[in-house]
């Protein structure tokens, strides 16, 4: 009997360490599974993303997006372009100056696509009285010094050095640029991208664009050209104010009642300027920017996001600060949570 004792006793013993072996080894391959489900670079996140999320339209996936993307390169001895009202005062430097500080936000186009960047809203116009007759810059209150063509260059040889990576350019406001120029344009944009632009027939996913070897989505919003390598304009809500708590509440109608199903739509967090004089209680602030202001909105605006997108589905989010306060870790989760 002493003897079945301790055999009984050493089976439960042995049983007892199987069951804490069993634990143990789910939670470490739970914590494994977790692991794999992190994004560890945000450089190529989209080829990081759980495989049950390669299939899912890209319109349901959640996108890090930049507003006015070229606003960091502005040129101060430019023309004022916006707000209107201070266009007449383009030939006083403060003028300038001033319009500069209240314009400029975005780090260079290399390193918001380092950061996570997937989609940029890029403005166009046309220099008056260019020597060049086709060259094009892009503007925000100022144009910018660097030209068209060179920074889409720098897009297509990063896009080559990620090809699982899918970038979307939102071409668009164009000013002061004849049909001549659009056609220049379109067709150096598919000289230069070629295969890589993904065709506006098919419902982008990431397995179809890694297949097809297309990671380019060209959006350009000029109604009177058509063609298959273009997407047409990409929706974008945003709450024309410098009032984050009304931006929330417009965003959060546009999503409840009037986000799109079956295309692109973007989120804009960036707070917009008054185009009248209240504009004045902003430029006038001798020691604030519009950088600043951003700065100290965004993570009630990112918190926000992060409650709306358990409520209504989000797909583009834009901020005028991408490489700062966690914006791009912050969108690309909602993606790990979706899976």
């Amino acid at each position: 009997m002493h003897k079945q004792e301790h055999i009984l006793f050493h089976y439960k013993r042995l049983r007892v360490d199987f069951d804490l072996f069993c634990v143990e080894f789910e939670m470490a391959m739970s914590k494994q599974g977790k692991r794999r489900r992190e994004v560890t670079s945000y450089c190529d996140w989209m080829s990081q993303l759980p495989p049950e999320l390669h299939n899912r339209s890209l319109f349901m996936l959640a996108i890090p997006g930049s507003h006015d993307s070229m606003s960091y390169d502005l040129d101060i001895n430019s023309s004022i372009l916006e707000p209107a009202r201070l266009k007449i005062l383009s030939k006083i430097c403060c003028a300038r100056r001033t319009v500069n500080r209240w314009a400029v936000t975005q780090e260079t186009i290399a390193k918001q696509l380092d950061a996570g960047v997937r989609y940029f809203d890029m403005r166009i116009a046309r220099k008056p009285n260019d020597t060049n007759p086709t060259r094009l810059f892009f503007y925000h209150g100022l144009y910018t010094r660097t030209d068209v063509e060179t920074v889409l260059k720098v897009i297509h040889d990063w896009a080559e050095k990620h090809p699982k990576e899918i970038i979307i350019l939102a071409l668009s406001h164009f000013k002061e640029m004849e049909e001549r120029l659009h056609i220049h344009l379109i067709k150096f944009i598919k000289t230069l991208f070629g295969t890589r632009l993904f065709l506006n027939r098919e419902v982008p996913t990431l397995k179809i664009c890694w297949d097809k070897g297309r990671n380019i989505i060209v959006s350009y919003d000029y109604p009177a050209i058509h063609h298959i390598e273009l997407w047409s304009k990409i929706t974008y809500f945003y709450g024309n104010s410098m009032d984050p708590t009304k931006v929330e509440s417009v965003l959060r109608q546009a999503l409840e009642k009037s986000r799109p199903s079956n295309c692109f739509f973007v989120c804009g967090l960036n707070l917009t300027l008054p185009e009248d004089v209240r504009i004045l209680r902003y430029i006038l602030r001798l020691c604030d920017n519009l950088k600043k202001v951003i700065q100290r909105s965004l993570p009630r605006l990112l918190q926000w996001v992060k409650e709306q997108a358990a409520i209504t589905p989000v797909n583009i989010v834009a901020s005028d600060l991408v490489t700062r306060d966690d914006f791009v870790p912050s969108i690309i989760k909602l993606n790990i949570h979706k899976s």
